[in-house]
């Protein structure tokens, strides 16, 4: 339930109201937008005379939410949340690119790639540590060593560093990374969502390979109902009948998740096709059709890729994408973050 107050309502009045909801065993949460103050009902709101809220003098109007998702929701959070990693924002009409390797598998080449990256235009270094792999016999990554060698490449450029967790239990590898990435196989790892609840870093979840979007929001609630509020949502396509495409990549998420949702919204192009000469058209697609960043594939040496090397684009690719969707955000009005 949500309860639309007045504009400057009276303290006295307000106070009472929110020591009765306490009294019915229902949590509030104050959200103070640009054009109103909502105090969000959190727990058994059937109790709640609506008719008897409402008549209050403070109160505009009372809406029950028939969604699942509270902290998530939009109508709880008119205002869009903006995502700050590192001095770089992520929502609210700010655009970030994230760009790097699937996977770091040295040195030269993540400090490499990130160089390139961050003289094109992107504002965040992504690559797999650990590589959750359909087969157990392809590469799974350097793991901890891949975390330390990200580190590196932020201490040479200054980017912050993106990179997957597979479980809860290597969270303290993860101290120093700037967005823990949850990825499409883990979206509903309950227990694993629940752990990085507790902590105060940025989330990038992305969507699972079947998940409906109620689905993912609901992903987005377990951590959030754990106090992390920041949750960055990620389309990266999801499995259906087509085989041309690695997966097919829902932009129709994207106007409906930024309606659902105050959360920003990023797309990955690279997972959602498989196919690195498809990157440049669907990355310019999300940003207009509202996205609030992209997260690239970008290897030195596509073709000498331990992982995923035909959706990756060469440095020189990626410069050519950035330059095109920063015309394309000069025109819709948003801005690099």
């Amino acid at each position: 339930m949500v309860i639309l107050l007045k504009k400057n309502p009276e303290q006295k009045q307000l106070d009472n109201l929110i020591h009765w909801l306490k009294g019915l065993g229902i949590e509030t949460k104050f959200t103070v937008g640009h054009h109103s103050t909502i105090l969000g009902l959190l727990g058994d709101t059937s109790i709640v005379d609506i008719d008897l809220v409402r008549a209050l003098d403070i109160v505009e109007n009372v809406m029950r939410i028939q969604e699942p998702y509270k902290n998530a929701n939009r109508k709880f959070h008119p205002d869009d949340t903006v995502i700050d990693v590192c001095g770089r924002k992520i929502g609210g009409g700010n655009f970030q690119i994230i760009a790097g390797p699937c996977s770091v598998e040295s040195e030269d080449q993540i400090i490499s790639v990130a160089k390139s990256v961050k003289a094109a235009g992107a504002g965040l270094l992504r690559g797999g540590a650990f590589k959750p792999r359909t087969s157990p016999y392809a590469f799974q990554g350097l793991r901890g060593t891949g975390i330390e060698l990200l580190l590196e490449a932020k201490a040479e450029t200054g980017l912050p560093i993106v990179t997957e967790i597979m479980d809860a239990s290597h969270l303290p590898l993860f101290e120093q990374v700037d967005i823990i990435q949850v990825g499409a196989r883990n979206m509903q790892n309950f227990e694993l969502l629940k752990e990085l609840g507790k902590t105060n870093k940025p989330i990038l979840l992305k969507r699972g390979l079947a998940s409906t979007l109620e689905e993912l929001l609901m992903s987005a609630e377990y951590i959030m109902a754990g106090g992390n509020k920041n949750v960055i949502l990620c389309e990266r396509g999801i499995r259906t009948f087509e085989t041309y495409t690695r997966n097919t990549l829902d932009l129709s998420a994207i106007p409906l998740l930024k309606e659902l949702t105050h959360l920003p919204v990023i797309v990955d192009p690279s997972h959602a096709t498989g196919l690195s000469r498809l990157v440049k058209p669907l990355s310019m697609a999300a940003a207009v059709a509202g996205a609030d960043g992209l997260i690239i594939e970008v290897h030195n040496d596509p073709t000498k890729a331990l992982c995923d090397g035909p959706q990756s684009l060469t440095p020189a690719q990626f410069e050519d994408v950035a330059c095109d969707i920063g015309k394309a955000l000069d025109v819709i009005g948003k801005k690099i973050g």
